[in-house]
């Protein structure tokens, strides 16, 4: 089993979906498609990892909803216990940061302040997240302490990122004056 499946089955203990909500569920902690879900949930059902059942809709097309079976809370369970594989890191904001000289210095404002805006808004995702989980129900071994320790922590990254993302457009912006001024504009 891979990492995503194992995703699948800590979303599916806490609550049955189906597959088209668990790639939206899943989306905050691992980047997944239709094409890579769909196959391994059929492949832990075969498995008996989990069960499903049909619920039939009336204007839409029916929609198959997953549950995670006790074989398969057996099996996250064991997953806790194994090594934690290094994190893979793919960062297009890097990258392109890394080839900066080769863009316009306004080409290269614009690259941080779409990418400012986007960690504002989440930042306001994970406040309003935190704003939802009580604070009598933070306690560990609770559902609710996994909730407030991620979005702790996805709040506290979208907050450094957003104050580099601000550094670096302060030094954007300043070298941007001084070529202008330099220039006589």
């Amino acid at each position: 089993m891979n990492t995503l499946s194992y995703g699948l089955l800590g979303l599916l203990a806490r609550r049955e979906s189906s597959g088209y909500d668990l790639m939206l569920r899943i989306q905050p902690f691992w980047q997944a498609k239709h094409s890579q879900i769909y196959p391994l949930l059929a492949s832990m059902e075969e498995k008996q990892l989990l069960s499903s059942h049909w619920v039939q809709q009336t204007d839409k097309p029916d929609k198959k909803i997953y549950a995670i079976t006790e074989k398969g809370m057996q099996k996250l369970r064991e997953w806790m216990y194994q090594p934690i594989a290094p994190a893979v890191t793919k960062d297009e904001l890097s990258l392109r940061t890394f080839c900066l000289w080769l863009t316009e210095i306004g080409i290269a404002i614009d690259i941080y302040e779409d990418r400012r805006s986007s960690y504002l808004e989440k930042k306001r995702y994970f406040e309003q997240i935190l704003a939802g989980i009580p604070e009598d129900t933070r306690e560990i071994g609770s559902k609710a302490f996994s909730n407030y320790i991620l979005a702790t922590k996805g709040l506290m990254m979208a907050e450094t990122e957003l104050k580099w993302c601000d550094w670096v457009l302060g030094l954007l912006k300043e070298h941007q004056r001084a070529a202008a001024a330099k220039h006589g504009e």
